[in-house]
Order: C-alpha cells, then structure tokens, then sequence
C-alpha cells in the first residue's frame, strides 16, 4: 500500500507538471549566464567613446528563464571601478545577498573580482529587467529579464512574436563626469543627448539613421511588446503611429486588459501591451513608434524623441533599409503622443490600471494594515557651506530627503551589520514614520521656505509578517515633480493616489482594495500622493528609493529591514561564500 500511494503521488506530481499546476518554487532547472562587466568603444550621434558594458553588448544581454527555475549569473568585474547587479523587480525571497544594490545588501564586486547572484524565481512571471546598482552605471549596464510563465496568457489574442522595447539615455561625454560635477558642486546634471530604443537613438537625432530600431511585422498578427524603462531620469511617454496598445501586464504582474493610444512608463517601471498590426502603410511600408519625456519639472530636461519603425512585411518597400526621410517638424498628436506636459492624460491612464483579481490569479492586497508610515519625497535646498562653491539655486546645493532624512550609505553593507547583529553607528532604525513638522506640503513656496535637510543613515524596521502602508507623500519644494519610487524585495499594491496632501481622516476611505495595481515602482503624482500596502513577509534589508537617479544621488532613499520569522524557512539565508567585503 506504502509504494502504491508513493507512486500516486508521483503520477499526480507528474500530472501538475504537465498542466503547468505547480507552485512556481517547484523546479529542478538551474540556468547559468556569465557576465563580464568591461568597456567598449561604442559610436553614436557622430561621437565615439568608451562605454561600460555587459558581454560588450548596448544594452546587456536578456536574461530569459522559466518561473520557478533557480538562477545563477557570475558576475565579474574587469573594470577598475567597482560594481553591482540589481536585478529589479526579483523579489529575492529570503535571498537579499543577490538584490545587488552597493552598501544596502552587498559590498560593491571589486576590479578583478567576481560574484555570484544566485537566486530562485517564484511566483512570478512575465517582463522585469536588470541594471547596475552602483553609481551612475545603469546609464549603459542594463537589458531585459524575462520569466516565461508555467500557465498559458491569461488573455486569448494568439501571439505572432514578441520583442523588448528598452527606453534608454545617451551622454556623448563621459557619465562618470556628469555625477561627479553634480556631487561636487550641488547643482544639477548635464541633461543627457538622446534617448534610445534598445539601444539606438534613432532618425530625428544627427547621424542616426543607421541607429534605428525596425520591427517587421505581418499584417493581422498580434505581437507582444515588452517595455522597459530604464531611462536614467526620465518618465517617458510611448506610442505607434495609427494603432492601439492594449495593456494586459505591469512590472509582472498581469492586469485587467484596456486599450490606449499611449503609455507612460517611469524609469524601473515595465509595460507588456499586445499590438496587432491592421493598419494600411503608406508607400513608405512603415509606421513610426517614438518616445518622448513627460515633463513634470521646472528643471533644465532633454526635449527631444527617440524613434524606431513597424515595417509591415510584404510591402515594396520591405527591403529598403532606411524607411523613409524625417519630418522636419514632430508632430506628437500625428503619432499618438500624448503632449509632454498632460498630467491629465496620464492620471487617466494610472486609473485604468487593474489588478486581473481572478481565482487564478488573486489579488492578495492587505485590508487591514499594522502600521502606517507617512514619508514626505521632497526635494531640498541646501545652504552651501563656507569657502565651498555650489552650483545649485540661488549658489546653495540640491539634495532630496524622506521626512527631511537625506540618506547617507554606510561603509559595510546594511544586511551585513543586521545578519550578524552588529552594532555600530552605521545605520539605525529610527526612521521617522510621520513628518515631524506637518506643513501644506504641496501649497508652500517652493523657494522661499528653509529646505536644509538632515544627513544619516536611518530606516524602518518591522516584525515579519506586518501588512504595512505608506503613504508616498510629495511636495511643492523647487517645483513639484513626479518621482517614480521603487521597493525592493516585495511587490505592493497602489491603494490610493490623490493630488494635494494626503488627508487621513477622509482618503482610506476611497482606497480601492478589490483590485489595486499591484507593482515594484509607483510613479507618485505630480504635486500628490500614493499610497501602497503590501506584507512584509520577505526577512532581509531592503531599499526604498527614487529611480530618478539624480534624485537618489541627493539622497532621496531609505531602507526597510523585515526581521526574520519565527520559523526557519521565515529567516533570512547564510551569505553566500564569495560575498564581496568592503
């Protein structure tokens, strides 16, 4: 009887493997991928420079896997700098030691040296991507992470292909120089000179034509795009000529399908939309696809648009290499974008996002919380210290602050001080959960107030299992501005937005807990809030930040450490043997 049963099991094991049934954590695949982290001179507008690389490739190599697969990529460093890999979105359960970020979970992959991230992919499916977390090098390190799913599309539209869109930025001078000036001297970043499509800037910047992404597709078919942005400081509006995108996923996690003409994707962010090619080309075979900046900022940004092409197969002009000669002027109504400043349309289109909330796929929001965090975004003026030159507004330096809390990285990384109970001054858990003066935060001046900010290394710890809000509230200082803020380690669920200051007596009210986003980076309204709920059921140390990097250079980031369960498997893993050391 005892082998019958043992062999029933496996004849349903086997069953649940077949139909795809399985929890995604159930897998005995291991995928293995090298990365050499090094420079190559790469050409682009007329200029050539060195630029640091994944394997010699702009962008990186895609990293595609299965749910449920565990993952090791080596990481070796053949740069003199330092580096890290994040690869976002992952939520690395109860594997911190691979998040990647430099000084939160890992001291930084020295020159020479190599890494290992080791992690397993569960429950989870679909487009996230990968970037460097040190520095400014995400500028070029970065590509695409794809987990193809053990269950078939919730959606029926038959897919002909699928391909990634990459939203990217380029700098004709060295990256490097740009932060470094900025760090020096207070100011404001050289704005970069182009935006890129997986790489290519595209044919309304100089010498670029041959630089220009071309997609062939078939008439009547449906193709699924992936869409990354991993843009340095730039929210990004995207849209092709005469059709529609439906969108069915966000950040990999699959929502209620609606259409739009266009979609605004923040830096971290991705977008997966069905496009199906039924439109009628012109003589020149082609329709264009081209992104440009939502502009929410008063500070200088790059105005241009990065462009690629829909080639419908079985025209005359299919084998033409150069689709057709560039308008002088761009037109965004012509190709369905929306204008760089319409707030409006892209409230709208946030509203529209649904989590699918089926049995299959449930929507697991929290509908109560323990505890409630109230974080100000803010950006700061900083009065500039004697004898020093500053660059910033009025000859003072920018930063940017949580609750008026500039983060400061410590020198040993945080998950290291917290696994082995160290204690020292390098961080500490006091972050404030609420402002400590309530001011009208999106009503003052936004420079006549004093922004000087505090410098420290503080943040939020909690019990393992608490279903925790906070509430992402931003402010009028300097200008008000949309700030894309990504948590790493856990997804959560976008409950509230609103514009003005968040009002706890009357805006829970109107949270929606039926079927909420469900994200890895919210964008947080211009002049407004957020607020997102999620269960702090991932034990390790983790960062909050701002994924406009500028933004996370003055310290606009904080962390959260979720304290280990009383269980074993509630508890964070042992490092691994090769963790870097400071």
């Amino acid at each position: 009887m005892e082998g019958l049963i043992q062999h029933y099991g496996l004849f349903v094991v086997m069953l649940m493997i077949l139909a795809g049934a399985l929890p995604s954590g159930f897998s005995q695949t291991t995928r293995r991928f090298q990365f050499n982290v090094e420079w190559k001179n790469v050409t682009r507008l007329c200029s050539t420079k060195p630029l640091l690389t994944v394997n010699g490739e702009y962008p990186g190599p895609t990293i595609a896997v299965h749910e449920g697969d565990h993952v090791e990529i080596k990481v070796t460093n053949h740069i003199a700098d330092n580096t890290t890999i994040h690869w976002h979105g992952i939520r690395q359960l109860r594997t911190g030691w691979a998040d990647g970020p430099a000084y939160i979970t890992q001291c930084p992959i020295r020159g020479g040296k190599s890494y290992t991230y080791k992690f397993t992919v569960q429950y989870q499916r679909g487009t996230l991507w990968w970037h460097a977390h040190y520095a400014w090098q995400r500028a070029s390190v970065y590509g695409a992470f794809l987990i193809h799913p053990r269950m078939p599309f919730p959606f029926s539209a038959p897919i002909q292909d699928e391909f990634p869109i990459i939203f990217g930025e380029w700098w004709n001078g060295d990256v490097d120089e740009v932060e470094n000036e900025m760090v020096k001297y207070g100011g404001g970043p050289n704005i970069s000179d182009a935006y890129t499509i997986n790489g290519l800037p595209g044919p309304f910047y100089p010498c670029s034509n041959n630089d220009t992404f071309i997609k062939t597709v078939e008439h009547g078919k449906t193709y699924l795009l992936r869409i990354i942005n991993a843009a340095l400081n730039d929210e990004l509006f995207f849209a092709v000529a005469n059709h529609t995108l439906t969108v069915v996923e966000i950040d990999a996690v699959y929502t209620k399908p609606f259409t739009a003409t266009a979609i605004m994707v923040a830096p971290g962010q991705t977008t997966n939309v069905l496009l199906t090619a039924n439109q009628v080309p012109d003589s020149s075979g082609t329709f264009l696809m081209a992104a440009w900046p939502y502009l929410t900022s008063v500070f200088p940004f790059d105005n241009s648009t990065t462009a690629g092409f829909l080639r419908y197969k079985n025209t005359v002009t299919e084998n033409i290499k150069h689709p057709q000669k560039m308008p002088s002027t761009f037109e965004p109504n012509k190709y369905n974008l929306p204008k760089m400043e319409d707030t409006k349309f892209v409230t709208k289109f946030s509203d529209n996002l649904r989590s699918l909330a089926s049995p299959q796929y449930p929507c697991t929001v929290p509908k109560t919380i323990d505890k409630r965090v109230v974080a100000v975004v803010s950006l700061n003026l900083q009065d500039c210290p004697a004898n020093r030159t500053c660059k910033g507004y009025e000859d003072n330096r920018f930063f940017a602050s949580m609750n008026n809390q500039s983060f400061v990285r410590p020198s040993l990384s945080i998950l290291e001080s917290h696994y082995n109970k160290l204690r020292n001054n390098e961080y500490s858990t006091d972050f404030p959960e609420k402002p400590l003066k309530p001011f009208d935060y999106t009503g003052v001046d936004p420079v006549s107030e004093n922004m000087n900010t505090q410098f420290g290394t503080k943040i939020l710890e909690v019990p393992y299992g608490t279903n925790l809000e906070i509430v992402l509230q931003g402010t009028s200082f300097l200008n008000v501005e949309n700030h894309p803020i990504h948590v790493h380690g856990h997804n959560f669920f976008i409950v509230g937005r609103g514009f003005g200051n968040f009002n706890v007596a009357k805006d829970p009210a109107k949270y929606n807990l039926i079927d909420p986003p469900e994200r890895n980076t919210v964008a947080v309204p211009t002049g407004g809030w957020a607020a997102i709920r999620f269960k702090a059921d991932n034990p390790g140390v983790w960062f909050i930040h701002c994924h406009l990097e500028e933004h996370t250079s003055w310290g606009l980031a904080s962390g959260l450490i979720v304290q280990n369960g009383p269980r074993a498997s509630q508890c964070v893993l042992p490092p691994p043997k090769d963790l870097p050391s400071c």
